[in-house]
């Protein structure tokens, strides 16, 4: 029986897929996993396709994303990528946040096998509805996705 760890680090020429050490560091040890109990937005999104979906939860103070917690049920790819994507918006203005894309998400991640690139963008997409929601409980309208 084959050790399933490997598969994650072989290399590429291999033909299987190949994660960097940034990747793996935060699939092993993914950054602010959990819920936020009385969260300001929260938002739920996933890709049938592939079965992945979260749940993304923030907490704004003065027009700043001041926590950001996520649960992903996926892939190594979209848990790594959601962790990456907390530090990327923790300490951003909403409108900074809102232009957060998968493409900096990837390239913050040193780049992820291009058939996992969808990954990226469930987090995005979650970030974005939970801005959204924030907005629309606050009062403001909603943004929707900004992609």
């Amino acid at each position: 029986m084959q050790d399933w760890r490997k598969l994650y680090e072989t290399p590429p020429e291999s033909g299987v897929l190949f994660y960097n050490e940034k990747v793996m560091d935060h699939f092993r040890h993914p950054r602010n996993v959990g819920e936020i109990p009385e969260a300001d937005g929260v938002a739920l999104v996933g890709d049938p396709r592939c079965g992945d979906h979260i749940r993304l939860y923030i907490k704004v103070k003065d027009d700043r994303i001041t926590e950001l917690r996520y649960k992903v049920f996926g892939c190594a790819a979209a848990i790594a990528t959601t962790s990456i994507l907390s530090e990327l918006a923790i300490g951003r203005r909403i409108e900074e946040a809102l232009e957060i894309t998968d493409d900096e998400v990837i390239k913050a991640a040193g780049g992820i096998p291009s058939g996992k690139a969808h990954c990226s963008l469930l987090g995005v997409v979650g970030l974005h509805y939970a801005i959204s929601d924030y907005l629309r409980r606050k009062g403001e309208g909603t943004t929707g996705d900004k992609r």
